[in-house]
């Protein structure tokens, strides 16, 4: 920790950002919209340029909505249809179907996509943001902490110029060997699931419709293995590592091609990317020291069998944005950053552990544990469904129908527009015409407290409302409910702890 102090007002960044991976480059977009000074700290000179992360969820997508990208990436995203769980005879041992239709979100419940799109369309539209400064090619290598900021100290790798700047805040986004979750010393808390599997892509050199749109876990104890589909001719297969498998052959064309055998051959397609991964499920113990925080795989990393990984670092970068907002613009104390931690670590915790508990189906390989497996799964949890955890304490009112701390739906309106569209990146009242003839001043209030007012007599506004029996939901811009009004009375007292706190001395 350094002695020196640097003013509020000579930072050259309201935040950092390490790291421009998908979650490094939404938090940047989020805090550009709010006018926020934003630096973006890069080691590598180009996006990797072949599959990693294949699926998404319709909560991201609203994300990417937001951002103002969704519409981009619609051409190349693939709509998943869910996922089943085989044993070694082809008995299905859990179906978890996804519909394809439009849903609660206002999106479809799984894409899947190439990463390298989804990166590129995000560093598009960040470079279009006249107060963000993206460096690639520059390696962190210093923080020094202080009461009104942080010092970053960096290596320009091209020249090796060594250089440095100063931000209020700094958000660690540089993956699971974390640089900044090192110099803030937070440990992992580990849930127990550490295994070695090969993943491999391919491109078919022509459709394949008899593998199938959806995903398929072969819990066969002689080789566990996954195959997914991702948009237009790309398949991916992640192969578990077994005992006695020669680890100098795993990644060989001889090796793949071999287990690939049982769905296609050479002649069928090529290989795009294979690589040995270690499928991790840790979540950090400490997400923010000071004006040091995480995000993504930084603060958690999870098993692959939910689909997850990704995903989950979108939900930070989301919920971290606002706030940052709030605290730099003087609306909130820095307490509130506390609230980031407090709420997303038990929402992506059940996440990763559900995952671990798919992953104990699938990573089975004693045969007859496999056989005690099968009978078991058939009873508990054959029909699997998404989990929808609410947030864990922080910002936000519990309320007795349980909606507060839960994402909220996204209705078209009556004019064709998506909520989100109109609402913008801020809080929303979501209410019914009704009740401004009982509350004439409530446009008022709303515009006091920076929120924007939807009173509309739309009937999904009308059934999502009356699903809970409230009169207005305050809805928080990462779209989750921060609380529900069940009468006027109530509505003043929500909408009171809505309005800007005063920050403290040293926000």
């Amino acid at each position: 920790m350094s002695n020196q102090t640097i003013p509020t007002h000579t930072c050259d960044y309201d935040v950092a950002i390490i790291g421009l991976g998908p979650t490094g480059a939404t938090l940047g977009n989020l805090l550009a919209i709010q006018g926020l000074r934003v630096l973006v700290l890069e080691r590598d000179k180009d996006i990797f340029a072949l599959p990693r992360a294949v699926h998404f969820d319709g909560e991201c997508m609203r994300v990417f909505q937001t951002i103002g990208i969704a519409d981009a990436l619609l051409p190349n995203l693939f709509v998943g249809p869910g996922m089943k769980f085989v044993n070694a005879q082809g008995k299905l041992l859990i179906d978890w179907p996804r519909p394809t239709s439009i849903g609660p979100h206002g999106w479809c419940a799984s894409y899947k996509f190439h990463q390298p799109d989804l990166e590129n369309a995000l560093r598009k539209r960040l470079a279009q943001q006249p107060n963000v400064e993206l460096r690639l090619r520059h390696e962190v290598f210093a923080l020094d902490e202080t009461s009104d900021g942080v010092q970053l100290r960096f290596e320009d790798t091209r020249c090796g110029k060594l250089g440095r700047a100063t931000a209020r805040y700094v958000v660690g986004c540089d993956g699971a060997r974390s640089i900044a979750r090192r110099f803030m010393g937070t440990e992992l808390t580990d849930l127990k699931s550490h295994e070695r599997w090969v993943v491999v892509d391919v491109m078919l050199n022509a459709p394949r419709p008899e593998l199938g749109d959806v995903s398929i876990q072969y819990c066969d104890p002689a080789r566990p293995t996954t195959y997914t589909r991702g948009p237009g001719n790309r398949r991916r297969w992640e192969i578990m590592v077994m005992p006695g498998d020669d680890s100098t052959q795993l990644t060989t064309p001889e090796w793949l091609w071999d287990k690939l055998a049982r769905w296609i051959s050479p002649a069928d397609a090529r290989l795009e990317r294979s690589a040995v991964y270690t499928f991790h499920s840790v979540v950090a113990n400490g997400w923010r020291r000071g004006r040091l925080l995480l995000a993504g795989d930084a603060a958690h990393q999870t098993p692959p069998f939910m689909g997850q990984g990704m995903a989950a670092g979108i939900r930070d970068a989301s919920n971290l944005a606002w706030k940052l907002g709030a605290v730099l613009r003087g609306e909130a104390s820095d307490a509130l950053l506390d609230t980031y931690e407090s709420e997303r670590s038990p929402h992506v915790r059940e996440f990763i552990e559900t995952a671990v508990q798919l992953g104990a189906v699938i990573q089975t390989t004693h045969p007859e544990l496999a056989n005690a497996r099968d009978d078991e799964t058939a009873e508990a949890i054959r029909n699997f469904v998404t989990p929808q955890p609410k947030l864990g304490p922080g910002e936000w009112v519990d309320d007795p129908s349980g909606t507060a701390g839960q994402i909220a739906p996204q209705p078209r309106l009556r004019d064709g527009r998506r909520l989100d569209d109109v609402v913008g990146y801020r809080f929303a009242l979501v209410t019914l015409p009704e009740l401004l003839s009982e509350c004439p001043d409530l446009p008022d209030q709303a515009a006091r407290a920076h929120v924007q007012l939807i009173a509309s007599e739309d009937a999904s506004i009308r059934e999502w409302l009356g699903s809970t029996g409230a009169v207005a939901q305050l809805v928080r811009p990462d779209r989750y409910v921060f609380g529900v009004a069940p009468d006027a009375h109530a509505l003043d007292h929500l909408l009171d702890q809505a309005l800007p706190h005063p920050r403290t001395e040293n926000a």
